[in-house]
């Protein structure tokens, strides 16, 4: 069975996207020899505690990442997905990426269970800015600063150390327990709780397909698994899909 076959038969359909997918445009990964934590430790820069401690630091590493999301554009992954979700085969986007991509490539039902990098927010009293202020804002000082109460802002991700936001977590939770297929587009399967709803699909009587370019543990159980870029294949998915 291939994977345009499976998904017309194992309706409706929910996606879990990792970095794989946002890499094509542009956004480096995080755990591949040539990714973020490779340059980056991630202890210093990515913690709940790292950003207590230094606040300026952890802002100097994020400041980064804006100038790569201020050209990142969708690819033809984002966009297939969106399209797919138009024509009543995928139900919703699960997505580990902070980049706002599915978001901009049209895709309207998106749970961002990692955050967004879109916004930063004031720990103090909840007041949030937006990526266009904060890049602006960035230029001046370099850990920003709460309009209202002065406290440092932080970006809108979930870092290491801190839980997942309960309400995204749940959503997702429930979408691939009453799922008729699960698809994993560019996630190594490995950043828990995440990496843990393949087995909830399962538990439930879904399908499991991968599209990924590195193993994941979930690969034998996998009833589909193409090995390759996920904006080629879910093109043709979507492609393949438009014909009667």
């Amino acid at each position: 069975m291939d994977l345009a076959e499976l998904m017309r038969s194992r309706r409706p359909c929910v996606v879990l996207t990792g970095a794989g997918i946002s890499t094509e445009s542009g956004i480096p990964d995080f755990r591949s020899p040539s990714g973020i934590w490779a340059q980056y430790d991630p202890m210093e820069y990515a913690t709940i505690s790292a950003f207590r401690r230094d606040p300026a630091k952890v802002w100097e590493f994020y400041a980064l990442r804006f100038e790569a999301l201020s050209r990142a554009e969708p690819n033809a992954g984002h966009l297939a997905l969106a399209e797919l979700e138009r024509g009543g085969f995928v139900r919703a986007v699960v997505t580990q990426n902070i980049d706002g991509l599915h978001t901009r490539a049209g895709s309207a039902d998106v749970i961002e269970v990692h955050g967004s990098i879109r916004t930063a927010s004031c720990p103090a009293c909840g007041e949030r800015m937006a990526l266009a202020d904060l890049v602006e804002a960035l230029g001046d000082d370099p850990a920003p600063g709460c309009a209202r109460c002065g406290e440092i802002l932080k970006p809108d991700v979930v870092m290491f150390g801190e839980l997942l936001p309960v309400g995204a977590l749940e959503r997702a939770q429930q979408l691939v327990r009453t799922a008729g297929m699960l698809l994993v587009v560019g996630s190594s399967l490995e950043v828990y709780p995440v990496a843990a709803l393949p087995d909830e699909a399962l538990a439930a009587g879904a399908s499991l397909a991968i599209v990924n370019q590195a193993p994941t543990p979930y690969d034998g159980l996998a009833e589909v698994r193409v090995d390759g870029p996920a904006g080629a294949t879910l093109a043709a998915l979507a492609e393949a899909l438009a014909s009667p």
